[in-house]
């Protein structure tokens, strides 16, 4: 009897974006389609993985290490985030073309998965269903960052 069902193949790769916010309502091939455009990237301990003010050109997410967020020349004493494994950065790139609002460095080692913003509006012609699933997922994650810098900016004003 033909097994007309094969299971698809899945990569500790695969594994990893599914349980990710970003694509957390792709089906298994949707989620292929996603990962054939998706690039990975190693960085140094320190090393700058994009400067405040530069052009956003793609989003990352955080495969392992982790992820300094801060402003331009400051370092620690500047940070805004500090990220590990299964976050991301750098989605606003994915909208607009908008300079970056922070610089983005390596704190230890990391691999990057990186969604460069060709890719995404490519996508958005060929498969719009997938990137309607992405852009709500992205849309949240903005939406609920919105209400927590609203939360932080109401007790600040009432010390």
């Amino acid at each position: 009897m033909v097994n007309l069902f094969r299971p698809r193949k899945t990569t500790p790769r695969l594994e990893r974006l599914r349980h990710l916010s970003l694509f957390v309502n792709l089906t298994p091939a949707e989620l292929q389609i996603v990962d054939g455009l998706l690039h990975e990237r190693d960085y140094l301990a320190g090393e700058v993985i994009f400067d405040e003010g530069e052009e956003g050109q793609a989003i990352y997410i955080v495969a392992s290490g982790e992820v300094l967020i801060c402003r331009q020349g400051e370092g620690e004493a500047g940070r805004v985030a500090q990220l590990g494994p299964g976050t991301f950065f750098g989605e606003l790139a994915l909208l607009d073309n908008s300079p970056r609002s922070a610089q983005a460095r390596a704190t230890t080692a990391c691999q990057l998965i990186v969604f460069f913003r060709d890719d995404f509006v490519g996508l958005l012609d060929t498969h719009a269903r997938i990137a309607s699933k992405i852009s709500r997922e992205l849309a949240r994650h903005l939406g609920a960052r919105m209400r927590d810098m609203a939360l932080t900016m109401g007790a600040y004003q009432h010390l």
